[in-house]
Parts: C-alpha cells; sequence; structure tokens
C-alpha cells in the first residue's frame, strides 16, 4: 500500500522570527528609521535579502512589525507595575520606575523606540499606533485612579482624566531625559517626587472634568 505523504515545500527557515525583528529593534535605535537601509537589515537581522522581503516585507513593514511588538511587551509590563496589588500611591510611582528602569537597562540604548524613535516617522499609520498606545496608557492609569476612588485612597472629586494624562507626561518625560544621559538614581528620585504630585488633591472647585 502506498501513502500519500505530504511534500515538503521550500527549505526550512535557518533562523528565529522572533529573534530576527529583536535585532531589527537594535537596527532601528540605532540609526533611526530614516538612516536605516534594506542593507542594514539584512545584515543587522541575519536574514538574507530574498528571505526578509518574503517573511518580513519591506522597511516600513518590518518597523512596523517591531513597533508593536515592542509596544506589546513594555506595555504589559507597565501594566503589571501599574495595577498589583498594592497602595495607590506605591502603583504610580511603580508605574514611573518602571519607565526610568526600562528607559536606563544595561545592554541597551537609553530611553524608549516608542517615544525616542518612532515619533520623527513621518507615516500616518505609525501615528495612529502611537497615538493609540499613548491612549491605551493613559486609560490604564485612569482605571487604577478609579479603582483608589472606590477604596477610598483618594477623594471623589479626584480630577482623574487631568492626572492620568499628567502620570504619562511625566513617564515620557524621564524617559526622554533617560536618552540624554540623566542618570538612573537621579530619574528614579524624580519619579517618586511625580507620583506625590500627581495625587495631591485638587484646589478648590474651580470647574470640572468632562
Amino acid at each position: 500500500m502506498v501513502h500519500n505523504l505530504p511534500v515538503p515545500r521550500g527549505r526550512p527557515r535557518s533562523f528565529d522570527e522572533i529573534d530576527a525583528l529583536e535585532k531589527a529593534t537594535q537596527v532601528f535605535w540605532s540609526k533611526g528609521y530614516d538612516g536605516v537601509t534594506i542593507d542594514d537589515l539584512v545584515a543587522g537581522m541575519g536574514v538574507g535579502r530574498p528571505s526578509l522581503y518574503a517573511v518580513f516585507g519591506d522597511k516600513r513593514t518590518i518597523f512596523l512589525r517591531v513597533l508593536k511588538a515592542y509596544a506589546e511587551r513594555k506595555g504589559a509590563r507597565a501594566a503589571k507595575a501599574l495595577l498589583s496589588a498594592q497602595s495607590l500611591r506605591d502603583s504610580i510611582a511603580g508605574f514611573l520606575r518602571y519607565a526610568v528602569e526600562s528607559a536606563t537597562e544595561k545592554g541597551s540604548a537609553r530611553g524608549c523606540l516608542m517615544v525616542c524613535v518612532a515619533p520623527l516617522v513621518n507615516d500616518a499609520e505609525v501615528q495612529r499606533f502611537l497615538q493609540s498606545a499613548v491612549a491605551g496608557g493613559t486609560a490604564l492609569v485612569e482605571r487604577r485612579f478609579r479603582d483608589g476612588i472606590s477604596a477610598g485612597e483618594i477623594a471623589s472629586d479626584f480630577p482623574v482624566v487631568a492626572r492620568a494624562t499628567q502620570v504619562t507626561d511625566f513617564a515620557r518625560g524621564l524617559t526622554m531625559r533617560a536618552q540624554i544621559g540623566t542618570p538612573r538614581k537621579t530619574l528614579l528620585k524624580d519619579a517618586d517626587e511625580a507620583a506625590d504630585l500627581v495625587l495631591l488633591p485638587r484646589r478648590g472647585n474651580a470647574g470640572s472634568e468632562s
């Protein structure tokens, strides 16, 4: 009896796709989006040109894949720092400290791909993705503040929306300062002070949030 066995289609890949994308991240980090060529990606990712186009696509497509994978990793870790079971103040401080720690991690470029590289890319899809990522991060902080209201840690009229925006603005500011070489110790101290600032009660009754 003759069995119809499946015929192998093409040669097996000689590279790991996830690892290649991580290497592409370093390429974009080192040269910025505009400075990167396909030859740079071929060399940096360790993938032949035909395989690069077949598996990953052109430079723009590769950057979008890199950016989305990078954002997913960082977003999950930031959410863990923010939403872990602890006091509201420690949650906000943990979120800001994570921004500093990830931006000053040994062995990697200072800063954040989403803050220091991607905003300079003149591409509508990249910009939409960044806007969505920022909105998602702000929504997480809003959620943590609302949990704090429910737990009685802050007043019911606490300006949740405004302060959540301030928290994410602080995180980006700390990241950019890391990129220009501000010492980690200084940034961690500033992160703790920022957490105290955003938790100050609102002054008076001047207006309300929308």
